[in-house]
């Protein structure tokens, strides 16, 4: 799949494509009828279908001291969009250019003049341009004058509720992920790369893979049953998993600390996506080792259970 960039022009063969627009971060359900849509009409049309989504996102360029709270990366956002069947990922890089383009420069410079969409599917509520000053009326409108078709798609609900990215990020705060899950269609997952860690795990006998939880939102601290999937080859791992500052031990270090059944090999260096499925209990700090390595044996029989 290819990863386009909004400062460059695309390959001839991407020209006349219909493009998905809108920030995309976790993909959910109404993320996923925008982008069906652009899809089902590229292919309708014999064209391109490219999904966009923008990085660094606009709120974090705006209040760089925000906390984290990105529900995917790049790489999983490309992944995402494939397995839904974009022929391309569009990446805006949001910067200080991008944010002073004004609505009518966003449409006639970029999207018709440097990438040659010529059609584009948005969110009713999405905006867009310099001071939010586009919204779908504005592109429908001025799209048309530089031959851009646009649709838009109502917002997906369940319950009479949007569902949202803001959702799915109040979700996991409460330490929810299967609701998360729900309104993602997947579990939340968190990828990186294994550290050495100062080995803690191992002296008790839970050796775990030591992961930075990066920009990643912080769902609620504490320990989950998990899965694993270490990229390069595909294999799948369960276990239970504490993200936090790990109490137990000086200085705290907030880390994402899987531990997997039954697995013996060496997982430094290697990229792994840890999946959220059920929260089992907060974070703790006990009297003494053997409390905690008595706790931590319940906590992975009942990640087992839940794991079936």
């Amino acid at each position: 799949m290819r990863w386009l960039d909004h400062r460059e022009a695309p390959p001839e063969s991407l020209r006349g494509a219909i493009l998905a627009l809108g920030n995309f971060d976790g993909f959910h359900k109404g993320h996923q009828a925008v982008a069906g849509e652009a899809i089902r009409w590229a292919r309708e049309e014999g064209r391109p279908a490219i999904v966009a989504t923008f990085d660094p996102h606009p709120v974090s360029f705006f209040k760089p001291d925000i906390e984290p709270f990105r529900l995917t990366t790049l790489e999983q956002r490309q992944e995402l969009y494939v397995e839904a069947g974009a022929t391309a990922m569009l990446v805006f890089h949001f910067d200080h250019a991008l944010a002073s383009t004004t609505a009518g420069e966003f449409i006639g410079d970029l999207l018709a003049e440097r990438l040659a969409i010529a059609g584009v599917v948005t969110g009713e509520d999405f905006t867009f341009g310099k001071a939010r000053g586009g919204n779908a009326d504005i592109l429908r409108e001025v799209g048309a004058k530089h031959g851009i078709k646009a649709r838009t798609i109502s917002p997906v609900g369940d319950s009479d509720e949007v569902i949202s990215s803001s959702r799915i990020r109040e979700a996991l705060r409460a330490g929810n992920p299967q609701e998360a899950a729900r309104l993602l269609t997947r579990p939340f997952a968190i990828r990186g790369i294994v550290q050495h860690g100062d080995k803690r795990g191992r002296e008790i006998g839970y050796p775990t893979a030591n992961l930075s939880v990066e920009n990643y939102l912080r769902p609620k601290f504490g320990i989950y049953a998990v899965t694993g999937r270490i990229l390069t080859t595909g294999e799948e791992l369960k276990g239970a998993a504490n993200i936090g500052i790990r109490p137990q031990f000086e200085p705290p270090k907030e880390l994402l600390e899987p531990y997997f059944f039954d697995f013996a090999g060496d997982l430094y260096g290697q990229e792994i996506e840890v999946a959220f499925h059920h929260f089992l209990r907060g974070e703790a700090k006990f009297d003494s080792l053997e409390e905690l390595m008595e706790q931590m044996e319940r906590d992975c029989t009942r990640a087992a259970e839940l794991l079936g």
